[in-house]
């Protein structure tokens, strides 16, 4: 498994009427988990691109357990569970500042050649990152 947090904090753009965080947004907190767990295993996602790489979203399942808040510091825990093949799917957790879990999340990525268009299976240059994170729970 591959593990990383990172936090962001709520800014007021992000929320509705009710400074609730607007549901929309909650997809670009789970792709800056993505980006930070690259990242932290040795790699960009900007490097992964420029290695002919792309990585759409396939699935995205989500289930609000509480409403995360305007100016709240959120910890975006994002998981890698699975040895990638075609796909790499990640599992997220929002916990919000009182350590209370809000959100729980999944997205299934596919690799895709940036050339050709074509699915293809994860490439040996990030397989050898993740084998060399990879820790048993």
């Amino acid at each position: 498994m591959i593990h990383t947090t990172h936090s962001i904090r709520v800014r007021y753009g992000e929320t509705d009427p009710m400074k609730y965080v607007y549901y929309g947004n909650y997809a670009q907190y789970f792709e800056i988990g993505r980006v930070e767990l690259f990242r932290n295993i040795g790699m960009s996602y900007d490097e992964i691109e420029n290695q002919g790489i792309w990585l759409p979203v396939s699935e995205y399942k989500i289930k609000y357990l509480k409403p995360a808040l305007y100016d709240q510091e959120l910890e975006i825990h994002t998981y890698v569970k699975k040895i990638p093949g075609v796909r790499i799917e990640f599992e997220y957790e929002i916990f919000n500042e009182q350590k209370i879990k809000i959100t729980e999340a999944s997205t299934t990525l596919f690799f895709l050649n940036s050339q050709t268009h074509k699915i293809i299976k994860c490439p040996d240059f990030l397989m050898k990152l993740i084998k060399e994170n990879w820790k048993t729970e």
